[in-house]
């Protein structure tokens, strides 16, 4: 028999229609506001594109019409990610599979433009993500990617989320097989994520140009329960 919870109730459905932090900001998608500058930020590098069920995107009209499909749905609930140092809107991420009754949370369909990947503005999205939805009350907090995307894979256990396994032959995405790849956060470690995440983020972690002092994996690493024994 599993442990008891005692006073278990469902926390809410997202959510917020806006997070902010220092260096970025979530907004709720909405594609008349958002679709020329996520669009023109996406044009750099259509890899990003090469493991999600959508894109790439030729034109502005066409991302824009796959976002007027996708926003203003409560599951999946979409945000747009605004760089604050650039005033800019760089991408997307959303949660989804919202289970209250289970506590349970997923985030996904993150695409980020070139120029927001690998930023402290990516790294608080995420943040400003996880922290919701714990704070909401939330037992779980998944992220499952494709299991050849090592980036994703490397960036999940960046974020604190430990490695729960492969489900091979889980679907089909465009025409090719798709293992997934399964990682969470549970309640009982976010206190000490959420500690990580104020120290990689503090100003004082960063030089003069910008340069972390203490890279963030090195803080989550003791955290995770179990790690993903394709990436070391």
């Amino acid at each position: 028999m599993g442990r008891p919870v005692p006073g278990w109730r469902p926390p809410p459905r997202p959510g917020p229609e806006a997070m902010e932090g220092r260096a970025v900001r979530l907004e709720r998608l909405d594609p008349a506001r958002h679709a020329a500058e996520v669009h023109a930020g996406n044009m750099a590098d259509d890899s990003i594109w090469d493991y999600m069920p959508q894109g790439p995107f030729a034109t502005e009209g066409q991302w824009r019409a796959w976002a007027e499909g996708v926003a203003g749905k409560d599951d999946p609930w979409f945000y747009a990610l605004r760089d604050l140092s650039t005033g800019l809107a760089c991408g997307v991420a959303s949660y989804l599979r919202i289970a209250p009754e289970a506590g349970s949370i997923e985030v996904g369909w993150i695409t980020l433009a070139p120029a927001l990947q690998r930023t402290a503005a990516a790294t608080e999205a995420m943040a400003l993500m996880m922290a919701w939805a714990f704070d909401a009350g939330y037992r779980r907090y998944e992220w499952k990617c494709d299991a050849l995307n090592a980036a994703s894979r490397r960036a999940a256990e960046r974020l604190g989320l430990s490695y729960e396994g492969v489900f091979r032959q889980a679907t089909v995405v465009k025409g090719r097989n798709r293992d997934t790849a399964w990682f969470a956060a549970i309640d009982a470690e976010w206190p000490a994520l959420r500690a990580a995440f104020a120290d990689w983020l503090a100003p004082a972690n960063f030089d003069a140009e910008g340069r972390q002092r203490v890279a963030l994996s090195a803080l989550t690493r003791p955290i995770l329960a179990a790690r993903n024994p394709t990436i070391g």
